[in-house]
């Protein structure tokens, strides 16, 4: 069976290339329907990798954000016409202690190997999570991020305190949003406050029990615990900022990406006794955990709703571009593909 799939063989240019998917190895063949252009794609897209970096990895299919149809599977796991979710991670071996998503052997799609951005997709069945019927197909799209939320905020719950009154989310961001609605959901007795740089986006937190704008913060303000899904050049601000307001023995999650180190009060972390804690990506039990919710509480589908900046058809390169060239002028939001049929 003849695959098209679309690599980014340089910032800005795509490229196709046609590769061969055996059908009767043990995997699954699914048609992507809808996918999310996420952060790390752009910097890939945008070239702001390391030059090094995108020597080595490119060329190379992008996306690891996506649904899609079932069109085939020799093993009779799933049937043909079924909408699943697509886990990007790829283990390598297993590990009892550590998770899948942590080994440094496993393969992540759009980094280390070919993303979602293809024709057809060959997946292992243990790599394929099926969607409740009548979905939000373009709110599934990004279901990726929001396992990564679920992720962290199911390892949270087992490092944390007793005491959560209150938790703090820094970022007005897409991560902060997913991030404070899924710990309103899970600690409904908390207090959820998020901190950002625009009142806009902070007007879109209608969940959250209040909002600050990091400039403008009570004197007597305290938290519990912290989320930063800031990331980038805003991450020590965010951090310092996290040390400054939260409570002893706190815990800190880290969530946002940096491509520089970042410098820590570690004084401040040490006089308060602070437990500090990095998440990346997710695995097969925490896309398992967010599709149950899905189905669980609709509601949360809705709020996730409004994180999307626009749909474009994409049948062409030129239209693939065009989309990625859309992401880059957005403000807030999650742009989505849908594969013409």
């Amino acid at each position: 069976m003849i695959n098209t799939v679309y690599r980014l063989a340089a910032p800005r240019r795509f490229e196709i290339c046609f590769e061969n998917i055996e059908l009767f190895r043990g995997n699954v063949i699914v048609r992507p329907t809808h996918l999310s252009i996420c952060n790390a794609d752009m910097r890939y897209y945008l070239g702001t990798r390391d030059a090094k970096i995108l020597a080595e990895k490119l060329p190379m299919a992008l996306i690891h954000e996506g649904i899609g149809e079932v069109v085939f599977d020799c093993g009779g796991n799933f049937k043909s016409g079924e909408k699943v979710v697509m886990i990007p991670n790829k283990p390598i071996e297993k590990n009892d202690v550590i998770a899948e998503n942590y080994l440094r052997s496993s393969k992540f799609c759009g980094s280390s190997m070919d993303g979602f951005l293809q024709e057809y997709v060959e997946i292992e069945p243990e790599r394929l999570v099926r969607l409740p019927k009548d979905i939000n197909l373009n709110v599934a799209a990004f279901t990726e991020i929001v396992s990564v939320s679920m992720h962290t905020i199911s390892r949270f719950d087992k490092i944390e305190h007793s005491i959560r009154n209150s938790i703090g989310v820094w970022g007005n961001g897409n991560l902060g949003y997913i991030t404070s609605l899924l710990l309103k959901h899970r600690f409904p007795d908390s207090k959820i406050f998020v901190f950002g740089t625009s009142q806009e986006k902070l007007a879109d937190f209608t969940f959250a029990d209040e909002t600050f704008m990091i400039t403008d913060i009570p004197g007597e303000l305290h938290i519990d615990h912290a989320f930063e899904c800031v990331g980038g050049n805003g991450s020590p601000a965010a951090i310092e900022q996290i040390i400054d307001l939260i409570n002893p023995e706190g815990t800190i999650s880290i969530l946002g990406v940096s491509e520089y180190p970042v410098p820590i009060n570690t004084r401040m972390i040490l006089e308060k006794g602070l437990r500090m804690f990095g998440s990346s990506r997710s695995g097969v039990c925490d896309f398992v955990k967010t599709i149950e919710l899905y189905k669980s509480n609709p509601e949360i589908i809705d709020y996730l709703g409004n994180l999307i900046s626009s749909v474009n058809t994409v049948r062409t390169v030129a239209d693939i571009k065009s989309a990625f060239e859309k992401d880059t002028q957005k403000s807030f939001g999650k742009t989505i593909l849908k594969w013409d049929e």
